[in-house]
């Protein structure tokens, strides 16, 4: 039954999401309990870019066709936005703050 729930999920899916990473800072306010990222996770997987341009939102959805990386904004909170970046090869997802590079 499991299996079953992670394929119907796995239909849901915009595109392969490859491992998820967290940076450390992300890391920590989850461990902290001050962040939870995965609803904004989801989204994104789901190809609701969030908080970006009509420019980045065009790009993201021509990078569905082409393999090109994926990027999403979120503002959690005034003063707390993450990014997601999916890589070119979708073998890995990575969540960072927007604050870091």
């Amino acid at each position: 039954m499991a299996s079953h729930r992670i394929e119907t999920y796995s239909q849901m899916l915009a595109f392969p999401i490859g491992a998820l990473i967290f940076s450390r800072s992300v890391n920590r306010l989850m461990q902290a309990g001050y962040l939870d990222p995965i609803p904004y996770f989801r989204r994104h997987a789901r190809g609701d870019w969030g908080d970006v341009s009509v420019q980045q939102w065009q790009a993201n959805t021509t990078a569905l066709q082409s393999g090109a990386p994926l990027e999403s904004h979120y503002e959690i909170h005034p003063g707390l936005a993450i990014r997601i970046i999916t890589d070119r090869g979708r073998n890995v997802t990575a969540i960072v703050l927007s604050s870091e590079d």
